[in-house]
C-alpha cells in the first residue's frame, strides 16, 4: 500500500529512475522499514486497509534494521546508492531530542483527501499529547507539507536530493501532557 501511494511522488523518480522497477523496489525497501517499526515503533492501519501510518519511537537510541546493508542491497539494486544517499540526508536532518518520527503516512490512491490520513494523525497525536512528546517527519511534497502544517507541524530547514527535489522536515512541538478523557480509547 505504501509503495502504491508513493509511486507518483517526485523523490521516487530519482530513487528508482526506471518506472518498470519502481513498485517492486519500493515495496521491498518499505518492507524492511515497516518490519523494523514493529520492533522500534508502531504501525497503524485503518480497518479497511486504505491507509497506514508508520511511526518510529526516537526516545532512545535505535539500531538499524537487522542486516540492513545486505537487505538494502538486495531490495534496491541497482539503485542502492541512491537509497543510501536518502538515508544519509534523513540521518543528517533527524532531530536528536526524544520524539516520535512519522516515517510514512500513506493512503491508497482513490481514497486520498478523504480524511483517512488525518484520522491516523489524530489517533497518534492524541497519544503523544497525553505524554508530552513531539513529532517529526519529512514531507516529500508541497501538498503533504501543507497537510502537516494544518496539524501543527512547523517547518524546519528544507533539504534536497541531488536532482533538486526538496524534502520539508517538520516538527510538531510537544503539547502539555494531559490525562486521557473518559471517552478517549487508550491503546
Amino acid at each position: 500500500m505504501i509503495a502504491e501511494a508513493f509511486l507518483p511522488l517526485a523523490p521516487v523518480a530519482w530513487l528508482v529512475p526506471d518506472p518498470d522497477q519502481r513498485r517492486t523496489i519500493l515495496t521491498a525497501n518499505f518492507r524492511i522499514l515497516v518490519e523494523h517499526a514493529f520492533f522500534y515503533g508502531e504501525v497503524h492501519v485503518l480497518e479497511d486497509r486504505s491507509a497506514v501510518a508508520v511511526w518510529f519511537h526516537r526516545t532512545s537510541p535505535m539500531p538499524p534494521p537487522v542486516e540492513y546493508e545486505r537487505r538494502l542491497a538486495i531490495a534496491c539494486a541497482p539503485y542502492t546508492d541512491r537509497f543510501r544517499t536518502l538515508d544519509k540526508l534523513f540521518h543528517t536532518h533527524q532531530p536528536t531530542e526524544p520524539h516520535h518520527h512519522l516515517a510514512f503516512l500513506a493512503v491508497t490512491p482513490g481514497k486520498q483527501s478523504t480524511g483517512r490520513g488525518t484520522a491516523l494523525l489524530h489517533h497518534h497525536h492524541a497519544r503523544l499529547d497525553r505524554v508530552g512528546l513531539p513529532a517529526y517527519l519529512e514531507a516529500s511534497s508541497d501538498g503533504s507539507r501543507d497537510l502537516y502544517a494544518r496539524h501543527g507541524y512547523l517547518p524546519r530547514q528544507p533539504f534536497q536530493l541531488p536532482d533538486g527535489v526538496t524534502f520539508h522536515p517538520m516538527w510538531r512541538p510537544a503539547r502539555q501532557p494531559h490525562p486521557p478523557r473518559r471517552d478517549e480509547a487508550v491503546s
